[in-house]
């Protein structure tokens, strides 16, 4: 698929006709990246209604090696070009699917509360591909409510790491904590088969090493639903117990 394709499945996806002001949220932003250290990790402001990015923070250069007042010139059609080209259709696909399941599923008042992500390989300054986990929260909305503006943060991991292209979406819920409506697996199904999006969200809490009565608490369930949850995810991916299954989470960073 050359650009000009991938722009126009693109734009489709993402259609609007707002054009909101941000400069308040750049601002803040921009103080924020003053503070941050250098990392394999970096941000950007994406404005999907006319390809650009807003604003970029100055760890894109330590991860990626571009030139940043350059992409900021390019725009996205210069980093899709750098994506790999295996990746390119299924990347698009986890978005359509991702914005059709916001547009149907998801009530307006909750769409701010939403958190998405999804993962590619992309071809560094030095021409060499690298796996980009990118997690991306809603700013702005056009006036049907559809995301236009977003919060995108990057991970950067080692090319070896074989990563299935997969797609997320997370709504954050009262007690401030992320609770997975949405996944789907677009390369290949492994891991993945008969794991719950409510099991996703204990694997996550596990790794993070939190109780099971913790996990209740932030995901509003009795502890003893989650230990049910906990055997269930143990025998499903046959395993006996929850330090291989933290091991088996370090070679599949996408998993949840």
């Amino acid at each position: 698929m050359d650009s000009s394709s991938i722009k126009n499945v693109y734009k489709e996806i993402f259609k609007s006709y707002e054009n909101p002001s941000l400069e308040k949220h750049i601002e803040k932003i921009k103080e924020l990246d003053v503070y941050l250290p250098y990392s394999s990790t970096f941000f950007c402001i994406t404005n999907t209604q006319d390809l650009s990015f807003e604003f970029i923070s100055k760890n894109m250069n330590a991860c990626l090696g571009f030139d940043i007042n350059e992409l900021k010139t390019r725009g996205m059609r210069y980093f899709w070009s750098r994506m790999h080209p295996e990746d390119l259709d299924l990347w698009l696909k986890a978005l359509n699917e991702l914005m059709n399941f916001t547009l149907n599923d998801i009530n307006i008042t909750e769409r701010s509360k939403m958190c998405y992500t999804w993962n590619y390989r992309i071809k560094d300054a030095k021409d060499n591909y690298v796996n980009v986990v990118q997690n991306t929260t809603p700013l702005e909305f056009d006036s049907d409510e559809k995301p236009i503006i977003g919060l995108a943060h990057y991970t950067v991991l080692d090319s070896k790491i074989k990563l299935d292209i997969t797609a997320t979406a997370k709504l954050l819920n009262k007690n401030n904590e992320y609770e997975t409506v949405y996944f789907n697996n677009f390369s290949q199904k492994l891991l993945t088969n008969g794991i719950s999006n409510r099991e996703r969200d204990i694997i996550r809490l596990l790794v993070l090493s939190h109780s099971s009565k913790e996990i209740g608490e932030r995901l509003n369930i009795s502890s003893n639903t989650v230990d049910t949850h906990r055997r269930n995810i143990l025998k499903k991916l046959n395993i006996s117990s929850t330090g291989e299954l933290v091991g088996m989470l370090k070679m599949n960073k996408n998993f949840v």
